[in-house]
């Protein structure tokens, strides 16, 4: 923040002389600037304005608000005051006309633009005080005015405005600096600019550039270059490359997995499958590809409307699988007997990690295609099944470095929920479609969940009530305040906190009446975690579903709960907390020979390292000189070199050199190749 108080001279159409102060406030990587300035004059007791600066391309908004009641909004910025009109207060039309007639002649939207873009070439260190130092040099002269036309351009006068070339070339790459940092903001996090401004920036850039004159600007030269190199590809004359270069993005809402990014993803996935199999789960999974009848049950959920499904060349209706439950219900229902009793031992505990798919909308914590942690348990009717997954769930937060400090647990039973809804008239039609909607009261707030409820046929005073009833914060509470109830709903939620403080994680858990989770299936417990700032989304959710199977044909109520734990929250979570280890390459051996001869014993020695438990990176192409060798292999993250050589060769041996070891004088050995299996003791562990 910045201040600076003094006397300045403004309008004479509104005060000669003017006490001010400024408050500067800078935030964010792409600039959001905010001035706030009030002006003290004999005739106006206070004069309150605030500015908004938004993007690299500065926008400029100014509302102001008089002490007269008036308040103005110039979408530009720069105005003062007009002076208020005699015995009554000026029209506000008028007054911001006269605002935008003020800021057209002393430039201020250009000046201040050209003084921050400026320095946002070279962005100097200390950010905040050098813009606030460019923006006071920003004057509110008057522009110069503009002298007749000689009568030699009159015609070309006549004939529409001039255009300088030079200048409005610079506002054109300028705004293309913009559009390309604004979609290089959405490449590193997806969703950080909406696609509304993405394209506003692309118009703006368009509008700029059909300004200029045909054949005279910058791109009409490179289209002139490129239609040269069209015809030169099409005869064959280029031989560096071809024009026609493919998106190299990837499809919106997706993600490349670099090397270092797998070895990320590795991780968590590592800590992922450890749990599950200490928990004596197995590992299954299914086609990302699935029937699209699966996800069309009968609630009408929003993930019906979100699938990425088509027809096959068949005549198949199939989908890229958005969530992985339907695709265990069908596995299991493939192994049961036509009477409805499941082939295999119970209880069945599967647990998965599949990549699922869903056309929404791209957001911090959500992209279109994600991977899930999915652990479930079949053929188990008691609360101890929820008890164990939960104990699963905290397990591996606990392994990561996360306490219950850091994340909670929301509690909740769709069996009590159903009781108490059906008491205030909700009919059995009516309660899946209901708990979809109370499912978004954190996100949406309570006039928006009750106008939904509402719009499917709950009565208002209803949704009051039942919104009333989520605000209960302890099992108790809601047994007390709600009436009608499930008992045998509320004394399982009591069995669940005190198994919970058995297992020694009941630190994690907290009732939320509000939680039901938007899936139409769920028919006992749920739950969902959170992290306690609450800045980042669910980080995962899941509950008792026991009636699914019977929806896709099962004979027999089959009892199923499981959760499902995406992997981009809780990486968020991780870097946010500064828990993630480092994921740089790592690498025992580069093995490199001493010339083009010598690469069959270079690879006789690789081979013998590899068998012998060592990850061995062969350099295929022997360098030049030996520090180049050595900068490959600390570039890679390899700790050992093993140099062969002719003379080391024909003694049976070859040399290795240990790169972190500071001795210099004992940091290389020559080493049999009979002895390269015992790699790991030829020099002390680091």
């Amino acid at each position: 923040a910045r201040s600076r108080e003094g006397a300045r001279v403004c309008s004479p159409t509104t005060f000669s002389m003017a006490a001010w102060s400024t408050e500067w406030e800078f935030k964010g990587e792409f600039l959001n600037v905010s001035k706030v300035s009030q002006f003290v004059a004999p005739d106006i007791p206070e004069d309150q304005a605030t500015w908004t600066y938004q993007g690299e391309s500065i926008q400029c908004q100014k509302k102001q608000t008089f002490t007269d009641g008036v308040t103005m909004v110039s979408s530009a910025g720069g105005a003062v005051r007009p002076a208020a009109a005699t015995g009554a207060l000026q029209d506000p039309t008028k007054q911001l006309q006269t605002a935008e007639e003020y800021l057209s002649k002393h430039q201020v939207q250009a000046k201040v633009e050209a003084a921050v873009n400026e320095l946002l070439k070279t962005m100097p260190d200390d950010a905040m005080t050098a813009i606030a130092e460019a923006l006071k040099k920003v004057t509110l002269e008057p522009a110069a005015p503009v002298p007749a036309p000689a009568p030699a351009a009159a015609a070309a006068v006549a004939a529409g405005p001039t255009v300088n070339q030079a200048e409005l070339e610079r506002e054109i790459k300028e705004q293309g600096d913009t559009v390309r940092a604004l979609k290089e903001g959405n490449k590193a996090a997806a969703g950080t600019h909406s696609k509304e401004d993405v394209d506003a920036a692309v118009a703006k850039l368009k509008e700029m550039k059909d300004k200029l004159p045909k054949g005279g600007g910058p791109d009409d030269k490179k289209k002139d270059k490129k239609e040269k190199k069209g015809k030169d590809d099409a005869k064959g004359g280029d031989k560096k490359g071809t024009s026609n270069m493919i998106d190299t993005e990837p499809v919106s809402g997706t993600r490349d997995f670099y090397p270092e990014d797998m070895r990320a993803r590795t991780y968590l996935f590592q800590h992922f499958k450890d749990v599950a199999k200490s928990y004596a789960f197995q590992e299954y999974d299914a086609p990302v590809l699935e029937h699209e009848e699966l996800y069309k049950r009968k609630a009408g959920e929003e993930i019906t409307q979100q699938m990425y499904n088509f027809i096959d060349k068949s005549g198949h209706a199939v989908t890229l699988r958005p969530e992985m439950t339907p695709s265990l219900a069908r596995m299991i229902l493939g192994r049961t007997t036509e009477s409805g009793e499941t082939k295999m031992i119970l209880p069945v505990k599967w647990y998965s990690l599949p990549q699922c798919w869903r056309f929404e909308t791209t957001q911090r914590g959500r992209k279109r295609e994600h991977y899930q942690w999915n652990m479930d348990i079949v053929g188990v009717t008691s609360i101890a099944a929820e008890v164990e997954l939960l104990s699963a769930i905290t397990a591996f937060f606990l392994n990561v470095g996360i306490t219950s400090k850091d994340v909670g647990i929301k509690v909740n039973s769709r069996k009590v929920m159903a009781s108490i809804l059906k008491a205030h008239g909700i009919s059995d039609e009516q309660f899946a479609p209901v708990c979809v909607v109370v499912d978004k009261l954190d996100k949406i707030g309570d006039d928006a969940v009750t106008a939904e409820l509402v719009g499917l046929g709950v009565e208002e005073v209803t949704a009051r009530i039942i919104i009333k009833t989520m605000s209960a914060r302890s099992v108790e509470e809601l047994g007390a305040i709600a009436q009608g109830a499930d008992q045998e709903g509320l004394s399982e939620l009591k069995e669940l906190f005190e198994h919970a403080k058995a297992y020694g994680f009941e630190d994690f858990l907290l009732f939320d009446a509000s939680v039901v989770r938007g899936l139409a299936y769920y028919t006992g417990i749920v739950f969902e975690c959170f992290d306690r700032t609450g800045e980042l989304r669910a980080i995962c959710g899941g509950g008792r579903y026991d009636r699914l199977l019977s929806l896709y044909g099962s004979k027999q109520e089959v009892p199923c709960v499981g959760f499902g734990f995406g992997d981009c929250v809780i990486m968020d979570l991780l870097q946010m907390k500064g828990l993630l280890p480092s994921f740089s390459q790592q690498t025992d051996f580069v093995v490199a020979a001493f010339n083009k001869d010598m690469l069959p014993s270079a690879m006789k020695v690789a081979a013998l390292l590899r068998k012998a438990g060592a990850t061995v990176d062969m350099q295929q192409e022997p360098k030049k000189k030996v520090g180049q060798t050595f900068d490959y292999a600390n570039r890679v993250g390899a700790r050992f070199v093993a140099l062969v050589a002719p003379d080391e060769w024909n003694k049976n041996m070859v040399r290795i050199k240990d790169l972190r070891m500071e001795d210099k004088e004992a940091n290389q050995k020559d080493v049999a190749l009979d002895k390269l299996d015992t790699w790991r003791d030829i020099f002390p562990a680091l």
